[in-house]
């Protein structure tokens, strides 16, 4: 009998962003809706018309950004829009970070530790920042149902895509109260010292 707590759903775009204040720091999530895809250069031309005050390619408002560069699609799979589809490392995108959380971005979604400065951007921005899992990346590409291209092609796997997922996994790693699950999952496992 597994006893283990649901995963909240989370619908993206975030039309409510009241429902992640409910969320905490270890909570599992399932994703459905619209992910926005891109890694360290789309973000770096993100920022770049944010600075300009031009559009993004994309409606920021509520929107759910994952750290991602896929692989192409399996040959023969034409229900696979793309082939491995995990996770990239979070932190390469800390200094990117806070110009997209202040366009109305409310949910990243990535692999490790943010920066202080990126949490401080989550909490004033009213975010959340979700991890998901490192080495799963044909598991997370089984997911996607669609994949969009949104800007820059010429970049190749860093172009940026609007992926429709259902029923993807990912833990709350830093919560709207401060919560951090990079500090409290070790810290629940510490031996006291005598």
């Amino acid at each position: 009998m597994n006893d283990s707590p649901k995963p909240f759903v989370i619908e993206t775009p975030v039309r409510d962003p009241g429902i992640l204040r409910e969320l905490t720091a270890g909570q599992g999530v399932m994703l459905c809706g619209t992910l926005i895809a891109g890694r360290d250069q789309a973000h770096k031309r993100l920022c770049d018309l944010l600075a300009r005050g031009a559009d993004l390619p994309f409606d920021p408002e509520g929107a759910a950004v994952y750290y991602m560069g896929p692989s192409p699609s399996p040959p023969g799979r034409p229900e696979r829009p793309l082939g491995a589809a995990g996770p990239t490392t979070a932190g390469r995108m800390d200094a990117l970070t806070p110009p997209i959380l202040e366009a109305g971005v409310k949910l990243l979604v990535g692999k490790g530790r943010r920066s202080p400065a990126v949490r401080e951007s989550l909490a004033k921005n009213g975010a959340v920042y979700c991890a998901a899992v490192g080495g799963a990346g044909a598991f997370y590409g089984n997911l996607i149902r669609e994949a969009k291209l949104l800007a820059w092609p010429e970049l190749g796997p860093e172009a940026l895509l609007a992926l429709t997922v259902s029923g993807f996994p990912a833990m709350v790693a830093l919560d709207l109260a401060g919560g951090d699950q990079y500090v409290l999952g070790p810290a629940a496992w510490r031996v006291p010292s005598e």
